[in-house]
């Protein structure tokens, strides 16, 4: 009998000490609910950003400007001048301002109407 008694208290004395805490189903669930919510809140956080940067680049188009404004300047192009570049309507004419004259080369965007400008100097020979 004294055996069956040691042997008992060892075999709870076992079970007291492999007891490993841990999260239940539920907790787990919630955890993971939790992370993806948060994921997708900064997923589409960061694709708004990076949509907006790409909406608002206006490198190509300014590139282009810059080369009409070396035509013009070297006289390979003449004002009033328009051209279609992309999603932009570009436009090189002559504007009075206080009675100054100048070159206005100005580059709208269709869908929005942004709108990119530079003022060229004037060559009266024109």
């Amino acid at each position: 009998m004294a055996i069956l008694i040691q042997v008992l208290r060892k075999f709870f004395l076992m079970k007291k000490c492999k007891k490993v805490k841990g999260a239940t189903l539920i907790e787990s669930l919630v955890a993971s609910v939790i992370i993806i919510i948060i994921f997708t809140i900064a997923s589409l956080t960061l694709n708004n950003v990076f949509e907006s940067s790409v909406k608002n680049n206006t490198s190509r188009v300014q590139n282009r400007m810059n080369e009409l404004h070396y035509l013009y300047i070297n006289s390979k192009i003449k004002y009033p001048y328009q051209e279609d570049f992309e999603n932009w309507n570009i436009q090189l004419r002559q504007q009075t301002e206080r009675e100054v004259s100048f070159v206005l080369l100005e580059a709208t965007k269709k869908e929005t109407k942004k709108s990119i400008s530079q003022k060229l100097e004037y060559s009266a020979g024109e």
